[in-house]
């Protein structure tokens, strides 16, 4: 839920914001919370047939910026941040929320993942990131923030979360990783670790509403999260008060991975 009165505490900030499918995704959620505290956000869609649920938004935001990326497609990427310093010169935060798997091997158990789905999850949902603040990092010319979606799945067995748990834990190492490089140079990065919610991306997983309903049973305070939490979590993160911290899993999820 918005704050009737927001301070600006992001006034002046660039935020590039990659994942937004519709209203209803987690990257929505980041980059209208960045908007609502004062900074000036870039979509991107992830292909024509996309653009159209996207667009609505980039203008609900006023975002300057809204370019296709598919992360999977030679040249994108690169074409992407050629804008982005073309148009801003500079950027504060970047949000990384995107994850795919084919639907055999996401669906399928780990025993039965093919290794050429396991390399595209791989590259599509962890590796697309480190691409990305390689990208980034020489736009950060005052340090910055970079936020990767996860999920509790990487670091607990969750059922039928499948191939996606290793990947959603290599992406994870890779943050702490990141943070590590990066920290010379004023930049943060955070895996960040919502709870379930419902997504366009989450329905594509087996049982998914077992598992929403499992989270609002076992969250100590006794509701599921939403994207907006999501969002101002990380738009807290990416401002000076959260200077000190870089590298750490945040869960955004009512509590429920604390509980057994």
């Amino acid at each position: 839920m918005a704050s009737d009165n927001p301070r600006p505490v992001l006034a002046g900030k660039k935020a590039l914001v990659v994942g937004v499918a519709n209203e209803h995704s987690i990257a929505y959620g980041c980059a209208a919370a960045f908007r609502e505290l004062g900074a000036e956000v870039a979509l991107t869609y992830l292909n024509e047939k996309a653009k159209p649920h996207v667009e609505p938004l980039a203008r609900r935001l006023e975002a300057p910026i809204l370019a296709p990326l598919d992360v999977s497609q030679p040249g994108q990427l690169e074409a992407l941040f050629e804008r982005i310093a073309r148009d801003w010169g500079r950027l504060d935060m970047l949000v990384h929320s995107i994850a795919w798997a084919p639907k055999d091997d996401l669906q399928g158990g780990l025993l039965n993942v093919s290794a050429d789905g396991f390399a595209k999850a791989m590259d599509v949902s962890c590796h697309s990131f480190i691409r990305m603040a390689r990208l980034a990092a020489p736009l950060m010319t005052d340090g910055g923030t970079m936020f990767a979606m996860s999920y509790h799945g990487a670091q607990k067995v969750v059922a039928n979360y499948n191939v996606m748990g290793p990947i959603k834990a290599a992406l994870e190492a890779a943050c702490r990783y990141l943070a590590y490089e990066l920290g010379p140079q004023r930049i943060r990065v955070h895996p960040v670790s919502p709870g379930p919610l419902k997504t366009r991306a989450a329905s594509g997983l087996k049982d998914f509403d077992l598992m929403l309903n499992d989270a609002v049973q076992r969250a100590p305070v006794g509701e599921l999260v939403d994207i907006m939490d999501v969002g101002f979590a990380c738009a807290y993160l990416a401002t000076p008060y959260a200077r000190r911290i870089t590298g750490q899993t945040i869960y955004v999820d009512g509590g429920v991975n604390i509980m057994a």
